[in-house]
């Protein structure tokens, strides 16, 4: 295999974005600007393309505002009788091209603004790959690796019934996320139905990810994984990289990071490094990514996994590759870690992974980047096939699925493609152009009530 897989030279830099909070639109909807805020950062991005695109000022507002901000609290009897009081959220951000759709995020550091930033990104993802839904996002704030399955049973199903009205199979349908499971979403099916004011007829579509036995579709396991390699192939040629043979890292090996590296792995490319919650590990021949998810599934995380070196952060980050991807938490890239990667593209596997102060480097840098909002799609244009299959009553085959996510992920990174040709700027800017373009004509032919 050969060590180098350079084919072409280097994208040309493009300019950098404008200064942090510089639209109008912060004071007159009531945000603060604040650099450290992950939604006002994820509202900038936004901003800053509606701007180059003249997208109208009354879209604007309504884009820089979630539609709905719902926060509950409720009590949860613990195994031991004792009961808990959890925090959950569910922010709908945008339904203005179809139903809110996004995930729900089980972690102890759920709050509310990165919801919201979830949802924006969301509308923008629905939007770029032309799926007919709007933008949404929720959460529980609690740790699943601290209780028992019963208890967790207790916590999804206590709180699917807290948001039940908030929700619907024409309204607004969540999906699994970091800490959430089919199983979870099974529960949240199973509850909702038996919630007669509100369930009913065609229940399971109230949520996407479901087990395959229980209306799910074949491939949705997979399929954000999947969607970030068919667009890291699309692209390849034009970064200058051939997927046979490339060199590749990646952060987080959980349900999105480890199918990335098990579809990479069988088309030639070579894992690297990898880091997650446990420690980073290096080899530059190659991890089998098949005998690192068996180790992670065992064990719970890449540490001490015997076919490989431990390493520190700072030798992972610079461990020279052709793609870093980060498939983890948001924030993962910041400043100090954007000076250390040593890649041709990074590919944003996790959803805001990079930081506007760490993508300005990476820009100068003339390191690439393949915004979340593309490379990251996978997974709700699945969640749309499911969510179609349950309302046709009709089971799609597992090449159906593959063929039908290549072409809108193909479509989506072509089309980001073209703007950022047109409008001469980064790939991250220009995959919100495209997502606002789509936007702004729905508005356009909607109109605003009254």
């Amino acid at each position: 295999m050969a060590n180098s897989t350079v084919v072409a030279p280097n994208p040309k830099k493009t300019a950098p974005r404008r200064e942090l909070f510089k639209s109008p639109v912060f004071d007159e909807v009531g945000l603060p600007p604040d650099p450290n805020n992950l939604y006002l950062q994820t509202v900038d991005t936004m901003l800053t393309a509606a701007e180059m695109l003249e997208v109208p000022h009354e879209v604007q507002i309504i884009l820089a505002q979630p539609k709905n901000e719902i926060m509950v609290h409720f009590p949860v009897r613990m195994d031991d009788g004792t009961f808990k009081l959890f925090k959950g959220y569910r922010v709908q951000h945008n339904n203005a091209m179809g139903p809110y759709k996004g995930g729900l995020r089980f972690h102890p550091d759920v709050h509310l603004d990165d919801v919201k930033s979830l949802a924006l990104l969301m509308t923008m993802k629905t939007s770029l790959v032309r799926v007919p839904f709007g933008g949404g996002k929720g959460g529980i704030k609690v740790d699943p690796r601290k209780h028992s399955t019963s208890e967790m049973e207790r916590i999804v199903r206590r709180f699917t019934s807290a948001i039940a009205h908030q929700i619907g199979p024409d309204y607004d349908i969540p999906a699994p996320d970091v800490g959430s499971t089919a199983q979870h979403m099974a529960w949240i099916a199973d509850t909702y139905g038996f919630l007669s004011e509100v369930g009913g007829h065609q229940s399971d579509a109230v949520i996407t990810g479901k087990p395959v036995e229980y209306g799910g579709s074949l491939g949705r396991e997979k399929a954000t994984g999947q969607g970030l390699v068919d667009t890291l192939v699309e692209l390849a040629p034009e970064l200058g990289i051939k997927i046979d043979g490339m060199k590749y890292s990646l952060i987080g090996y959980g349900n999105v990071g480890s199918w990335t590296g098990r579809i990479l792995g069988k088309m030639g490319a070579r894992l690297v490094a990898v880091m997650d919650h446990t420690g980073s590990i290096h080899n530059d021949k190659g991890i089998d990514a098949e005998a690192l998810a068996l180790h992670v599934g065992k064990h719970g995380g890449v540490g001490g996994f015997a076919s490989a070196t431990k390493c520190s952060t700072e030798e992972f980050y610079s461990t020279k590759v052709d793609a870093f991807i980060p498939c983890a938490l948001e924030q993962m890239v910041k400043e100090r870690e954007a000076k250390l990667i040593d890649a041709r593209v990074v590919v944003e596997g996790a959803n805001a992974p990079t930081t506007p102060a760490g993508d300005r480097i990476l820009t100068e840098r003339g390191i690439e980047v393949i915004p979340a909002i593309l490379a990251n799609a996978g997974g709700v244009t699945v969640s749309y096939f499911e969510w179609v299959q349950n309302k046709s009553c009709v089971m799609w085959d597992a090449a159906e699925v593959d063929q039908a996510l290549n072409r809108h992920m193909v479509a989506a990174a072509r089309t980001t493609t073209v703007m950022r040709q047109k409008f001469e700027c980064d790939m991250r800017t220009a995959a919100y152009i495209a997502a606002l373009d789509n936007i702004n004509k729905v508005y356009k032919l909607r109109g605003i009530f009254p």
